[in-house]
C-alpha cells in the first residue's frame, strides 16, 4: 500500500519597518507591528483557522487513517502568541489528536545551516524546546528552512539525533530516479531522507487556480487518477507545500477548500493508499539508496538551489555582515540582542533582496512588500548598522571587525550603482543602433502569443475561424496550444475539436495563417 505524506510549512517573519539612515543610533525598535499584526490576522482568517477546521473534521471522520505533518517556525509561534492566540490553540488541538506530527526546524527560519554550524545547532535546539513547551511533544523528524539540504547539512542533522529529514526531489540531483522512495544521507546513512514530489505538490500549490493550464480544474478524483498512474512499486508520494497555499495563495473562491475536503475520502476510497507522517515512514521504510547532494538544494525556483536568498552581491554581503556577529551574540546574555538576532536571521529578509527577473520573477514580486530589492537591501543594512552599534557598545572588542565589513558594504553599494549605470548605457547604445538600422519596429512572431494575457488572447482569436486556428496551432508548442485553447468560445472550441482530427493541412497554409495572425498580433503588443 502506497503512503501519502502531507507536510505543510507555517512561517511568518517579523517584517521590518521603514528604517532610515537617521534612525541609526536613535531608535532601536526595528519592526512594523501594525503590518505584522495585519498580515497574521488576515492569514489566520483566510487560511489557518478554516484549514485547521477542515483537517480536524477529516481526523474526526477517518480517525487514525488520516495524518498530516507541520513545521511551525519559532517566529510564527511568537506572532500567533502576540496577534492570533486562537490560531495557536487550533494547532494545539490538532496535535493533541495524535494524527499530526510537528517537525523540528531552525527557530528563526534562518539560513544558518549554510554559514554557521554552531548557530544552526543552537537554533534547532531552541526550536525543539519551543515546540515541546507549546505542544507538549518533542520533534523527532527534521526539515530545514525552505527544504535546504546537502550531504554535509544532513550529516549534521543526523548528529543532532534526528532519524529522518525532508528535502526537494530536485531533477538535477535525482536524474532518472524517482522521488517516491525513501533515501539515505550519503555521509551518514542512518539519516533517512524523504523527497518532495514537486510535480504533484505544485499542481496544488501553484497550478490549482491557473485556468490556462490544460488540467484545470483540478478535482479530488482527477488528482487520485494522477496518483494511480505512478508505478505501483513506488512506496511514498510526498506532498510538501506552504500552508498558506490554502486560502491565501489559492483563494477560497478557487475551490481549494472544497478540494481538500474531498481529497482524503477519494484517496482512501479504494484501499490502495494510506496517510503517513515522516516519523511513521522512518520506521516503516528502508532506503533504496543514498542520495548524493554535494551542493545545497531547496524547493525554491526552477533552479532548486539557494540563489533565491544568496544569489547577488547585496544578499551575499548582508548575509556575511550579519553572521560576523554569530559568536559574539551566542555568548551574550542580553535578551533583547538575542531576540533581534533571531528576528534578523529570518531568510525572508534575504529573499526580498532577490533580483531574479525572469522565470521566477513574478513569484518573488508576490512575496516582496518592498518596492524593489535594492530598497529591501538598504532598509536591512540600516537596521543591521544600528544593531551592530548596540553590539559594539556592549562588546567593544568587535568594533574593528564590523568596521571592515561596513567598508566592504560601501564598496558593494558603489559597485551596484556602477553596474546599473553601465547597463543603462548599454541598453541606450543598443536602442540607438537599432533605430539607425531601421529596426525600431520589431515585428512580433507567432510564439509571442505565449506571453499574452488571457484577455488579449481572447481579443486576438475572436474573429479567427476555427479552421484557421486548427491550421495555426498545428505542430505548435504545447505551451502555446495550452494558452490559446482555453480562451476559445464554446462554439469555436467545439468546432475546433471536430476539425482537429479530420482537417488536412498543408505547410504553406500553416505559414500563411500564422503570418496573418502575426499582423493582428502586432496591434496588441
Amino acid at each position: 500500500m502506497k503512503s501519502i505524506c502531507f507536510y505543510f510549512q507555517v512561517h511568518q517573519p517579523f517584517r521590518l519597518r521603514t528604517y532610515r539612515f537617521f534612525d541609526i543610533g536613535r531608535n532601536h525598535f526595528y519592526y512594523d507591528d501594525y503590518f505584522n499584526r495585519m498580515i497574521m490576522r488576515r492569514i489566520a482568517e483566510k487560511c489557518y483557522l478554516p484549514m485547521n477546521e477542515i483537517l480536524m473534521q477529516q481526523i474526526k471522520e477517518f480517525g487514525s487513517r488520516f495524518k498530516v505533518s507541520f513545521s511551525i517556525s519559532g517566529l510564527a509561534i511568537e506572532q500567533m502568541e502576540l496577534y492570533s492566540p486562537e490560531v495557536l490553540e487550533s494547532f494545539k488541538k490538532l496535535v493533541d489528536t495524535g494524527n499530526v506530527e510537528i517537525l523540528a526546524e531552525t527557530y528563526a527560519h534562518s539560513l544558518s545551516s549554510l554559514k554557521d554550524a554552531a548557530e544552526f545547532e543552537r537554533q534547532v535546539k531552541a526550536h525543539s524546546e519551543k515546540i515541546e513547551q507549546v505542544f507538549g511533544v518533542r520533534p523527532v523528524s527534521f526539515r530545514n528552512t525552505e527544504l535546504i539540504y546537502s550531504d554535509n547539512i544532513g550529516a549534521q542533522v543526523a548528529e543532532m539525533g534526528f532519524k529522518v529529514m525532508l528535502t526537494e526531489g530536485a531533477k538535477h540531483v535525482l536524474g532518472w530516479k524517482s522521488p517516491n522512495y525513501m533515501y539515505a544521507n550519503a555521509i551518514n546513512p542512518k539519516l533517512k531522507v524523504l523527497l518532495r514530489n514537486f510535480r504533484l505538490s505544485d499542481d496544488i500549490a501553484f497550478r490549482f487556480s491557473q485556468q490556462s493550464w490544460s488540467e484545470w480544474p483540478v478535482t479530488a478524483e482527477k488528482f487520485v487518477g494522477w496518483l494511480d498512474k505512478i508505478n505501483p512499486n513506488e512506496e511514498v508520494v510526498n506532498l510538501f507545500m506552504d500552508y498558506e497555499t490554502f486560502g491565501e495563495h489559492q483563494w477560497a473562491s478557487s475551490g481549494i477548500f472544497n478540494f481538500m475536503k474531498a481529497l482524503p475520502a477519494a484517496i482512501l476510497k479504494h484501499g490502495k493508499y494510506s496517510f503517513s507522517t515522516p516519523a511513521i515512514l522512518a520506521e516503516k521504510l528502508q532506503p533504496v539508496s543514498a542520495i548524493h547532494v554535494p551542493y545545497p538544494i531547496s524547493w525554491a525556483d526552477e533552479e532548486r538551489d539557494v540563489t533565491a536568498w544568496l544569489g547577488n552581491d547585496m544578499q551575499d554581503e548582508s548575509f556575511a555582515k550579519l553572521y560576523a556577529l554569530s559568536e559574539t551574540i551566542r555568548n551574550s546574555k542580553d535578551i533583547e540582542l538575542m531576540r533581534d538576532w533571531n528576528y534578523l536571521q529570518s531568510s525572508d529578509h534575504f529573499y526580498y533582496m532577490c533580483t531574479k527577473w525572469f522565470s521566477d520573477g513574478d513569484v518573488h514580486k508576490y512575496f516582496n512588500h518592498y518596492p524593489s530589492p535594492y530598497e529591501a537591501y538598504i532598509n536591512f543594512m540600516n537596521v543591521l548598522s544600528d544593531f551592530q552599534n548596540r553590539v559594539n557598545k556592549k562588546y567593544p572588542d568587535t568594533s574593528k571587525m564590523f568596521q571592515e565589513v561596513a567598508e566592504k558594504s560601501g564598496q558593494i553599494v558603489k559597485q551596484i550603482g556602477n553596474q546599473a549605470n553601465e547597463a543603462i548605457e548599454d541598453l541606450t547604445a543598443k536602442a540607438k543602433s537599432r533605430i539607425k538600422r531601421g529596426e525600431e519596429s520589431i515585428k512580433p512572431v507567432f510564439d509571442d502569443i505565449k506571453s499574452l494575457s488571457d484577455a488579449r488572447i481572447k481579443k486576438l482569436i475572436k474573429d479567427i475561424e476555427a479552421e484557421d486556428l486548427v491550421a495555426a496551432l498545428k505542430d505548435a508548442e504545447q505551451e502555446l496550444v495550452n494558452k490559446v485553447i482555453p480562451n476559445m468560445s464554446k462554439a469555436a472550441r467545439k468546432k475546433y475539436d471536430e476539425l482537429e482530427q479530420s482537417l488536412k493541412i498543408k505547410k504553406s497554409q500553416v505559414n500563411q495563417i500564422r503570418k496573418t495572425i502575426e499582423e493582428k498580433l502586432r496591434g496588441l503588443i
